[in-house]
């Protein structure tokens, strides 16, 4: 058995940080409810909410380091996932947005050479139908 000292301030920090994700994952809910455009609703749940999961997991693994005293990195691995993933995510669904709201020629310049990355409906019509080009 776990000493009560130890045992209570184990029940602690499990609390705190389920109580801190919960907090995290209301405001992002929120957010993604309320707020008005694609970018702003974007931000609240790429933000608000992976913390508010990331600090879940994190007290679902430290519960069972409290409770049976070994460690469990499912919860370590989930979460390092969903930090990774999420920044991607929105960084994809934003600069879509960006594209499909704005003219390239709105766009602010790249510095290099090339210009957006973008899809030219009217650039693929010289490719045969199996994707490569004739002569080539």
């Amino acid at each position: 058995m776990n000493a009560p000292i130890t045992s209570l301030l184990g029940e602690a920090i499990v609390a705190l940080l389920l109580l801190a994700g919960s907090f995290f994952m209301i405001v992002g809910s929120f957010g993604l409810l309320r707020l008005p455009t694609l970018m702003q609703r974007l931000h609240a749940p790429t933000k608000a909410t992976t913390l508010g999961v990331g600090g879940i997991l994190i007290a679902s693994m430290l519960y069972f380091v409290f409770e049976t005293g070994r460690l469990s990195v499912h919860e370590l691995l989930i979460t390092l996932f969903l930090f990774l993933t999420a920044p991607v995510t929105a960084y994809m669904l934003a600069k879509a947005h960006l594209h499909r709201a704005r003219a390239e020629r709105e766009l602010p310049p790249t510095g290099r050479p090339v210009g957006w990355a973008t899809f030219d409906p009217g650039e693929g019509s010289d490719r045969s139908d199996d994707g490569s080009r004739p002569g080539r």
